[in-house]
């Protein structure tokens, strides 16, 4: 049904309940015995009813899947031909699973940005078509998952194993499976881009919609505005890189929390600003307005406890220029709870351990030691020698706390940030939240222990990320955004106009604002009346509100005037006579 202009009547729109959500079928492909038919006996768990392994794994994928499809709105199925398979692995490192669309499209009836990749489900949802049919288990599926048969098993994780639950119940050491499953299904349905990280070449010479909402915050450039050497050194560029669609804009105040962890240098002018940071899991949290003090280069012995003179593995030799003040130290050798404590005991107030190696954002100073009393963090190699440059010619001066005025994972202009680290890392740079976001966010590069089953505001920003690359939310399947003028969110979309079981006839013209003939004729009743005098009045003011509908619809052009008398003898404003030769020349349906 083509939308057509109504510039009237726009005052009798109003919403109905409506269905809308999408269809997300998993398609198991693997062999017997295998995978999601793996026989072995497993006790049911976390809500989970399957009685073997491969069952709970089923139960499992369709558990997210029907999540998701609950979450979006599309008038097309969504396939994912999914396996659990062996993947890479190792005693302390695995991949987890995989997922992504099957095939990319451009240029379809419907699609917003011409020459520009779609996912395929994306792409189906917003021309109202299957644009690849064909049959399930094919390559006409619109995401492929793979997720890792081995994790647990000796070798592999050893020590985990995977929670199969369909709640967030799962032990420490257990990976819950439908966290990554939700991760992995939003990849495939529009969270990720097609653009090379390695070499910045699009794909085919082609930007991917996904893409169209990134900007570099150094250049100011978008990354279709980019030349392939400027997108390579993009994607390289750790917390520098921002989300500027205006659907997670406006959910970013909602759901990431104030406060990101900083560096201020104060002075000297050639190296003032703000720096990224690491934090420590020792030693008392970052806090507000922060800590201020002078920096100063700590030196201890070059002996076999550290084979260099910054490296605080042993007692510090300049004890009394450290203390009162910060600290700073290179990485290397010894484990950081070791450099932060020997700076505490010349008497630091804190410390900044540089980096030894090239990249970033800095990570965190993993370790633990209860006695530890001051602050610390980690800062990039290139930061620590900027600094050390810096204190060869004069004073320095630092606050290191946290910036309640940035969110943490959000950009100083209120913009998520990408994950964008140095080195570039394949298969998750770009395609994810920066891990300095809190609360954890699903489509980190990582899957946090502390995830809940959500994808949506306040707790999270995936759907928000989807809406803005095309899943606009349409209960109706009308094709009207819900959130973007659709004055009737449940569309009564049968091709004629029905009224209770009498067609009749008269074609249901679908307008822009989401509104057809029948909407706007079922706009017009008014509540129950209890008494006979109240049901008589809203009777004739529903059927005064439906002639005034009508005259402005053939005033328009939408209706004739036999159409007119159509619909007024289905509702009974005419004699019996009339209804009875419309409804009988009608097709009588349910409604």
């Amino acid at each position: 049904m083509r939308p057509r202009l109504l510039s009237v009547l726009v005052a009798l729109a109003f919403a109905l309940p409506a269905a809308g959500a999408t269809t997300v079928t998993v398609i198991n492909n693997n062999a017997p015995g295998i995978g999601f038919n793996d026989p072995t006996p497993a006790a049911p768990v976390g809500g989970n009813a399957g009685t073997t392994v491969g069952e709970q794994r089923l139960i499992a994928f369709q558990f997210a899947a029907d999540l998701w499809g609950a979450t979006l709105d599309s008038a097309v199925e969504v396939r994912i031909q999914a396996t659990f398979e062996p993947l890479s692995c190792t005693a302390t490192a695995a991949v987890l699973g995989s997922a992504g669309t099957l095939q990319v499209l451009r240029d379809f009836p419907g699609a917003p940005f011409t020459g520009t990749w779609y996912h395929t489900a994306l792409a189906n949802k917003l021309g109202f078509e299957d644009f690849i049919p064909g049959e399930p288990g094919t390559t006409s599926d619109d995401i492929r998952a793979r997720f890792n048969s081995n994790i647990g098993q000796p070798g592999c994780l050893t020590g985990s194993g995977w929670y199969y639950g369909l709640d967030t119940g799962h032990a420490a050491s257990q990976i819950n499976l439908a966290t990554v499953l939700l991760h992995e299904f939003a990849h495939g349905l529009g969270f990720s881009s097609f653009t090379s990280v390695s070499t910045g070449a699009l794909l085919a010479g082609l930007i991917d919609v996904y893409s169209k909402y990134y900007e570099d915050n150094t250049t100011g450039l978008a990354r279709g505005a980019m030349t392939d050497l400027e997108r390579k050194a993009s994607a390289i560029n750790p917390r520098g890189v921002a989300w500027n669609g205006p659907t997670v804009s406006a959910a970013v105040p909602l759901v990431l929390a104030l406060g990101t962890p900083l560096l201020r240098v104060n002075d000297p002018a050639t190296v003032a600003g703000d720096y990224q940071v690491g934090a420590a899991s020792f030693g008392p949290p970052l806090s507000a307005p922060g800590l201020t003090g002078e920096l100063v280069l700590a030196f201890d012995a070059l002996d076999a406890a550290g084979p260099s003179t910054t490296d605080a593995c042993s007692p510090i030799a300049n004890a009394a220029e450290v203390s009162g003040r910060v600290a700073l130290v290179d990485r290397g050798t010894c484990g950081f709870v070791i450099k932060v404590k020997n700076a505490q005991n010349a008497g630091a107030i804190a410390v900044l351990v540089g980096d030894n190696a090239a990249g970033g954002p800095p990570a965190g100073l993993g370790g633990a030691d209860p006695t530890i009393t001051i602050p610390a963090v980690r800062i990039t190699l290139a930061d620590a020698q900027a600094l050390k440059a810096a204190l060869a010619t004069s004073a320095a001066h630092v606050t290191l706390g946290v910036d309640l005025s940035v969110r943490a994972g959000a950009d100083r202009r209120g913009r998520a940030l990408l994950y964008t680290p140095n080195p570039v890392q394949a298969g998750s740079s770009v395609s994810h939240w920066d891990t300095s976001a809190s609360p954890s966010q699903l489509m980190e590069p990582a899957i946090n222990a502390d995830l809940k089953l959500a994808v949506d505001a306040p707790t999270d920003l995936t759907r928000s990320l989807l809406r803005d690359v095309g899943w606009y939310p349409d209960r109706d399947l009308d094709g009207n955004p819900d959130d973007a003028g659709d004055q009737c969110l449940g569309s009564d979309l049968r091709p004629t106009v029905v009224i209770d079981t009498c067609d009749t006839g008269v074609p249901n013209t679908f307008f822009t604002n989401g509104c057809t003939i029948r909407d706007l004729v079922a706009a017009c009743k008014p509540p129950p009346a209890v008494s006979k005098k109240g049901q008589k009045k809203a009777q004739e003011a529903y059927k005064h509100c439906v002639q005034q509908l009508l005259q402005a619809l053939a005033h328009e052009g939408f209706v004739t005037e036999r159409e007119e008398h159509r619909i007024e003898a289905a509702l009974r404003f005419e004699d019996a006579e009339d209804h009875q030769n419309v409804c009988d020349g009608g097709v009588a349906q349910g409604g």
